[in-house]
């Protein structure tokens, strides 16, 4: 079971969302009772659950791996970095990730290379942990308004997670990567083997300089639809681009029409 997503509560609570995550039990709750829940689940129930199986030995290193994750959350993955910070190895690095992913705490997103260049990462990976308020609470964040980069990092992780549930739920087993250059352009989310491109965006207003990489994408590879999500009040085209409400969106994702 996956968490709660946009289709189960209805008209979402974001900001309640982000901060507490969407797992039913967090979610429902008040404020200072969920982020005691928050607390007692991350340190009594994730990090004792991976012990309990024996899917690690070694628990100071793991404890420190599951905090370093945590900053390094939705970024470009150095294991040689984590490493450093958990006083163990790469090759025990990628151990401890891949034990997230298997025991589906964490979801790894490949970056996207259907076309090889030079230009384009190739092989560092992401991961996101399987809830946004989870992720949130390793970190210690707290949203109060929707806007900075704190608000845009979760707001980027919600989105993968309604689409990672659509996957689920729908049984359409699409591929879900990212597309980067060397020079930091991005779309943070490319589907069905580049056929959608989705970014996401905080902003209120999306400007064209915010749209370049998205643009670059579609000149080199073409994709049938490009989507922008974001917090505008209406849905707009932009240079074929589609910026896109965050509810708006949420309906086109559940009801079919994007995949």
């Amino acid at each position: 079971m996956l968490p709660l997503t946009s289709r189960e509560v209805g008209r979402i609570d974001l900001l309640k969302a982000l901060n507490q995550g969407l797992i039913p039990s967090h979610y429902m709750q008040s404020g200072e009772n969920s982020q005691r829940s928050l607390n007692a689940y991350v340190n009594d129930y994730l990090q004792q659950e991976v012990f309990a199986e024996g899917l690690t030995r070694n628990i100071p290193a793991f404890s420190r791996f599951f905090e370093a994750f945590g900053y390094a959350h939705g970024e470009l993955t150095n294991y040689a970095d984590v490493a450093r910070d958990c006083g163990v190895d790469a090759k025990t690095v990628k151990e401890y990730y891949q034990i997230l992913v298997d025991t589906m705490m964490a979801v790894r997103i490949e970056p996207f290379k259907k076309r090889q260049s030079r230009q384009v990462i190739s092989k560092a990976p992401k991961y996101y942990l399987f809830d946004v308020g989870v992720a949130g609470h390793i970190t210690g964040r707290k949203i109060s308004y929707e806007k900075g980069s704190e608000f845009g990092k979760a707001f980027e992780h919600f989105i993968l997670m309604e689409i990672v549930a659509y996957r689920e739920y729908s049984g359409k087993n699409f591929k879900i990567n990212f597309w980067r250059t060397k020079n930091g352009f991005e779309v943070d989310f490319v589907l069905a083997d580049g056929k959608i491109a989705i970014e996401v965006k905080s902003a209120s207003q999306v400007d064209s300089g915010e749209l370049k990489g998205m643009k670059i994408y579609m000149e080199a590879l073409k994709p049938a639809k490009a989507i922008v999500v974001c917090n505008e009040q209406r849905k707009r085209i932009s240079d074929e681009i589609e910026i896109t409400p965050l509810n708006e969106f949420l309906d086109s994702l559940w009801g079919g029409k994007i995949i």
